[in-house]
């Protein structure tokens, strides 16, 4: 059996007693029809208008300014840096203990206590380098022979008041 080819005739009125006579399969001339409305349809570059109120634009200069204002004040005061952590222990009151020694020994330094379960872990420091936090290690190290130099987030450094005139 022979698969019949199903095919199209399509005549063209070209005016003037002219005509054209085509004979497409129906594929073709389905497939013709798409493209040809698909370029109908497509878009052209046009214009967009944005309406804004124009307080928005004063408002994101402000903005602006406020970040540029706090951060040339703000330089190196926060950020990223070195603490020493300096002891280790799933015992509470013995952390605090090994804190309050470290206290005394080192008033002017902040110490810090993270709970990672099941162990408490005192950190002390914000140095902005390396070189600050290994010098404190090397003082700690008779006393606490277990250090590490942690890469964290650190608080601004406390302000000098011993120079102040009251």
């Amino acid at each position: 059996m022979q698969a019949e080819q199903i095919s199209t005739m399509v005549h063209l009125n070209l005016g003037d007693k002219r005509s054209i006579r085509l004979d497409f399969p129906a594929g073709m001339l389905l497939l013709a029809m798409l493209f040809l409305s698909g370029i109908s349809f497509a878009q052209t570059r046009g214009e967009v208008e944005v309406i804004k109120d124009p307080r928005i634009d004063t408002l994101i200069a402000h903005r602006l300014l406020a970040i540029k204002s706090s951060s040339a004040k703000s330089v190196n005061n926060s950020g990223w840096g070195y603490r020493v952590q300096f002891f280790i222990s799933s015992d509470r009151n013995e952390t605090y203990a090994k804190q309050a020694m470290f206290n005394q020994m080192y008033p002017e330094l902040r110490t810090y206590i993270v709970y990672q379960e099941p162990n408490y872990k005192i950190k002390a420091g914000d140095f902005r380098s390396r070189l600050e936090a290994q010098k404190l290690m090397r003082d700690l190290r008779p006393q606490f022979p277990t250090l590490f130099i942690v890469s964290e987030k650190i608080n601004p450094p406390k302000p000098d008041t011993s120079n102040d005139k009251n």
